[in-house]
């Protein structure tokens, strides 16, 4: 079974990167694998922390999605707009200091980062019995 934080995290990194971030897939990969760990980075203007940033928000769409999913199973499968929206909402109310980065660019790595974490998601069945 894959894992759609990871494969989220991965795909968002091979979307957001730019020369300046030539390593970020690199640094996704290593920020996947200390994933358990309690240390959240204090800011993400290096690849290293905006790595981090990827897998928090990847994990946090997760969570999110499934959480939309879970208190109403008749609704239909939350969009990507809907998740992001609440992923926003939870980094603000987060206990962290606020990334360094222009709202334009922090709204574009949350919204890919949902996207690609979401296309990643299993199918829900289609015969619930």
């Amino acid at each position: 079974m894959t894992d759609p934080i990871e494969q989220g995290a991965r795909a968002a990194a091979q979307r957001l990167a730019a020369p300046a971030y030539a390593n970020l897939a690199h640094e996704v990969e290593v920020a996947l694998h200390n994933r358990g760990a309690d240390r959240r980075p204090g800011q993400y203007t290096d690849p290293v922390a905006l790595a981090g940033l990827i897998v928090s928000i990847a994990t946090l769409a997760w969570t999110v999605f499934n959480d939309i999913r879970s208190r109403n199973s008749a609704a239909p499968v939350p969009t990507p707009d809907t998740v992001a929206r609440r992923v926003r909402l939870e980094l603000d109310q987060a206990d962290t200091p606020a990334p360094p980065l222009a709202p334009a660019n922090r709204d574009r790595i949350i919204a890919t980062t949902v996207e690609e974490t979401l296309r990643a998601a299993p199918e829900p069945d289609a015969d619930p019995s």
